[in-house]
């Protein structure tokens, strides 16, 4: 256990040093929410309500979208893992080092946004504070999830680049965080259902755990693990 936590902590180290990734899961996200959080509050008042859910979903998806997957497929696209394996070290620990790492940061971010916005923009608290801290937990999760089999699947940070931006950007534009997906045509609101941006807004912005909203968000990180599986079968055998 005690090499396992060293771990977590060593990634934890080298995910402060690397600047891309300290790029998505704190600037990028911080820097948005600091300028677009004063554009939305003064256009429109009532952005308020949800203004610190919406920051937040728009910061976790960068964070394990863009920024998760990075490390991964810097260790298993090279040489490395074969480092892993020559030490004994199961191949599935440098994922979970990741998840974990990756996990914290985005919490951290999270909690940054929740505490600054009411200062800063008037924005809304979470009426259930807890309800909220678990709903959030549970996005992060799932979301890393979807990152962590990107970063099993692609071997090249130009072809990461490529497919966690096509997967990033509608994420945003269609999770009803910019407008509400009911101005959004019934292809593209239909479309919308299959990130977990759009579920995970809407935990959030929800005063009771329902069920429904969970559901989908199951689906997508049981997929997401199974991919992760698969893959690491794989690269264990290659």
């Amino acid at each position: 256990m005690s090499a396992f936590l060293y771990g977590v902590f060593l990634q934890w180290k080298l995910d402060m040093r690397n600047k891309g990734v300290l790029l998505t899961y704190y600037v990028v996200p911080l820097v948005f929410f600091a300028f677009m959080g004063g554009i939305f509050s003064s256009i429109n008042p009532e952005a308020k309500n949800t203004l610190i859910q919406s920051m937040t979903v728009f910061g976790v998806t960068m964070g394990a979208i863009l920024g998760a997957p990075t490390p991964l497929v810097e260790l298993y696209g090279s040489e490395i893992k074969k480092a892993y394996k020559v030490g004994g070290i199961p191949l599935w620990v440098a994922a979970v080092n990741n998840f974990i790492s990756a996990f914290i940061h985005l919490y951290i971010m999270s909690l940054v946004i929740l505490l600054i916005a009411p200062l800063a923009f008037d924005a809304k608290t979470p009426e259930n504070v807890a309800l909220y801290f678990l709903a959030l937990g549970i996005f992060i999760f799932v979301c890393l999830t979807v990152g962590t089999g990107l970063g099993l699947l692609i071997k090249s940070t130009s072809k990461l680049t490529m497919v966690s931006q096509f997967i990033f950007l509608p994420s945003i534009m269609l999770a009803g965080i910019m407008f509400p997906v009911s101005m959004l045509p019934k292809v593209l609101a239909t479309l919308s259902r299959i990130f977990p941006a759009t579920w995970g807004f809407k935990l959030l912005t929800s005063k009771d755990f329902d069920v429904n909203i969970l559901i989908p968000l199951v689906v997508i990180m049981f997929v997401s693990i199974y991919i992760s599986y698969y893959k690491l079968l794989r690269i264990n055998l290659e």
